[in-house]
């Protein structure tokens, strides 16, 4: 077994062990909260993205630690692939719908509050859930990144895409990306004409929720696309960069990993009850230890 195949091994172990608790603990904070928000809704949908991705994490720790043996499958392959762009790319598009909701509720507080209704953002869940579920399938059915060999599942890490796949899938994270960053520079420029002693509890607890969804994207998804980028217009015969390219793209890939970790800190600071929860968790481990 290669080293590099124990390091990414390790990785995936530590992103599951941290990750499934917390992200289990928002689905039950969540499920359990009496009133029903719009950014709420948002990141309830998102805890589930991430516990479904967390989830898969298993197969690719079998997969590294039996030396890129994959014993699963080819369904189980496909399924993979697809579970992780499917929870990948509703993350993106939650985190901007968060973004967005934000913003109504900084820059136009009053105006936005026939927009701002639980039953809207369900709505909007509902349909982007159902738009990247479609626009995910094809994978299922995919015989390019499956060689039909029950002991490798080149899908896992995309080796072989088209122009076309990469073209979608550059698009599906710029939309995200560019809403983002111009939900959060409108919310700033509002931000720096507060000066009511009374208003910056909120102003802090956007510039926590603009933090910590930057540090997300920066870290979780930024890197994993511009290596796509470059690993699919890659056509370099010499073997080093060949294989540098491999091992970026796995790195990358797994980084996209840390969302399920960073989303559970980013759940403490905007979601009081969720705060309440873990720290009432915590204390009562904490007092039993003594």
């Amino acid at each position: 077994m290669a080293l590099w195949d124990i390091l990414l091994s390790i990785f995936y172990t530590l992103v599951f062990i941290i990750a499934v608790p917390g992200n289990a603990l928002a689905l039950w904070t969540f499920f359990h909260q009496k009133g029903i928000s719009s950014s709420k809704v948002f990141l309830r949908n998102l805890s589930i993205a991430d516990i479904c991705y967390v989830l898969i994490l298993p197969m690719r720790i079998v997969y590294h630690l039996s030396d890129s043996y994959w014993p699963f499958g080819s369904i189980l392959c496909k399924l993979t692939c697809f579970l992780f762009y499917l929870n990948m790319y509703c993350s993106l598009f939650l985190m901007s719908f968060i973004s967005l909701d934000r913003l109504l509720a900084v820059v136009f507080p009053l105006r936005s509050q026939t927009i701002r209704k639980h039953l809207y953002a369900n709505i909007a869940v509902v349909i982007l859930w159902v738009v990247v579920t479609v626009s995910m399938s094809p994978s299922l059915f995919s015989k390019k990144n499956h060689d039909n060999s029950t002991v490798t599942c080149s899908m896992l890490y995309l080796k072989n895409t088209s122009s076309k796949a990469l073209l979608s899938t550059v698009v599906a994270f710029l939309i995200p990306f560019i809403t983002i960053i111009i939900s959060y520079a409108m919310i700033l420029l509002k931000l720096r004409k507060l000066k009511q002693q009374e208003e910056r509890p909120m102003k802090a607890k956007a510039v926590k929720m603009i933090i910590l969804i930057l540090v997300n994207f920066l870290f979780a998804f930024v890197p994993y696309h511009v290596c796509r980028i470059m690993y699919t217009q890659s056509h370099s015969s010499e073997q080093t960069a060949t294989n540098s390219l491999v091992r970026a793209n796995q790195i990358t890939s797994a980084l996209t990993c840390i969302s399920g970790v960073l989303d559970p800190v980013m759940y403490f600071f905007l979601n009081q009850a969720y705060r309440k929860t873990f720290l009432q968790l915590f204390c009562k481990n904490r007092n039993h230890g003594l």
